[in-house]
């Protein structure tokens, strides 16, 4: 390959170490080099640990030239998401709540990572409690988007995908609570994978807040990587096959929310390809089964925030002062303190009604192909875009194609579709829960017909 190392997918990388054209060692220096070039501009790292990632670098490169590798990811350098516990590194979560909190020990998908012999070497940044649609927060300030670092790579694994975008690593292991990891994917041209409920064990981090209605997912620049990574951290085995005549219901936009024209006419392409492919595609004209579970989405975390400042030991046995949040998070716990459990109740009741209706939906469909954003990347300092297409929106307008799929623990997954001068728009592509495998399949042979890695410019 003539490729700069920092350019190879986790697979390429894999390949150029079973055949020993280069090492992990070479590999790891190669994605710190283009780290230290790019970060600069990003601000997409806030912790590192040279010293381990250079120790695991060099073990791996003693396994691959003995035949011992522990895999396909054993060498691959890798990032994870500040919400994500690793030991030995701080966990900021965005907050200077956690000012001095260090991990003790890895997050069961973190430890798996480390168990298949992938090379942590650092940490990415996340708005404040995982909480924001983009990537800014008291302690580290916003990052940029590597297409244009004034913009936002959105949120809540803003840092994880720029890095990624950027080539500063091939994979990244991000989480996905309303949309978290699939938005800012299709704002960078990369892959996000949010897997079925319950796909990805979690244990040994931060107190869930989201209960298990956020996932852990693989970030990267092809659907064979993400695949890799859901063999590692994931439950069962990620079956490798090809991906059948499919019945695909494309739902431009939902209910009356507007949707960048832009990113509407690159989803309707994507749309035709699929058709062009070989597969059944009906064009939904109205979609509002989402509606009531989008309205209550929020309350979710912000009761999460209110019962992890009234119960401080959940995180550490160290004071937890909440007056040192930022003002959105002051509020958001505010709101979450005066809920009832009514209001709970019905965010919940919601959840289900939707859950029996999109079953029904999946008796005739095999896939949902949506938007994966309504808007295209806003100003990295802003929480969201304050208009779509001529209309005023509020927090989540950005957002309406992606909570749905939390929940109702479905599978979902972000595929790039192209430019919109100059900025990447990625559309989703949605299964019935359980469905993990042939989702992805069908993401590996959109790819295959129409490839789209490339670089920004930084």
């Amino acid at each position: 390959m003539n490729k700069p190392l920092w350019q190879l997918t986790a697979m390429q990388l894999a390949a150029g170490f079973r055949d020993a054209s280069f090492t992990p060692t070479e590999a790891l220096q190669a994605c710190m080099a283009r780290s230290e070039e790019v970060n600069p501009r990003l601000n997409a790292i806030v912790a590192l640990d040279l010293e381990g990632a250079t120790h695991a670098a060099g073990q791996s490169t003693a396994r691959w030239r003995t035949g011992r590798a522990l895999g396909a990811l054993d060498g691959v350098p890798v990032t994870i998401k500040d919400n994500l516990q690793v030991r030995g590194l701080p966990t900021h979560w965005g907050s200077r709540a956690l000012a001095g909190f260090v991990a003790e020990r890895d997050e069961i998908p973190v430890a798996r990572l480390r168990d298949a012999g992938a090379v942590i070497f650092g940490k990415t940044n996340v708005p404040e409690f995982t909480m924001q649609g983009y990537t800014d927060n008291p302690v580290f300030g916003p990052t940029g988007n590597p297409w244009n670092p004034s913009l936002t790579p959105g949120g809540s694994s803003g840092g994880s995908v720029a890095l990624v975008a950027a080539g500063g690593c091939p994979i990244a292991l991000g989480t996905d609570g309303g949309g978290s990891i699939r938005r800012p994917a299709s704002h960078t041209n990369l892959v996000g994978f949010k897997p079925s409920r319950g796909r990805v064990p979690r244990g040994d981090g931060l107190p869930p807040i989201f209960l298990d209605f956020e996932v852990a997912g693989p970030i990267a620049r092809s659907v064979a990587d993400a695949a890799a990574v859901m063999r590692v951290i994931g439950r069962g085995s990620v079956e490798e096959g090809s991906a059948p005549r499919a019945r695909i219901l494309f739902i431009p936009r939902f209910g009356l929310h507007p949707v960048d024209p832009q990113i509407a006419a690159l989803t309707e392409a994507a749309a035709r390809q699929l058709a062009g492919m070989g597969h059944d595609v009906t064009t939904a004209q109205d979609f509002d089964m989402a509606e009531a579970v989008n309205e209550r989405w929020p309350l979710l975390a912000q009761v999460g925030l209110a019962w992890l400042v009234a119960h401080p030991r959940e995180l550490s046995e160290r004071p937890f002062d909440a007056s040192s949040f930022g003002p959105a998070m002051q509020a958001n716990a505010e709101t979450g303190r005066r809920a009832s459990a009514a209001d709970l109740f019905d965010l919940l009741f919601e959840a289900e009604r939707l859950r029996s209706g999109l079953s029904r939906l999946f008796d005739r469909y095999d896939f949902l192909l949506t938007p994966a954003a309504a808007a295209l990347p806003w100003p990295a300092n802003q929480s969201h875009p304050p208009r779509i297409d001529g209309h005023d929106v509020g927090p989540r307008g950005h957002a309406v194609f992606a909570g749905f799929a939390n929940a109702v623990g479905l599978p979902a997954i972000a595929l790039p579709c192209g430019f919109a001068g100059g900025i990447p728009v990625g559309m989703q592509l949605v299964a019935r829960e359980g469905a993990d495998d042939a989702l992805l399949a069908l993401a590996h042979s959109i790819e295959q017909a129409h490839p789209w890695q490339r670089f920004p410019d930084l």
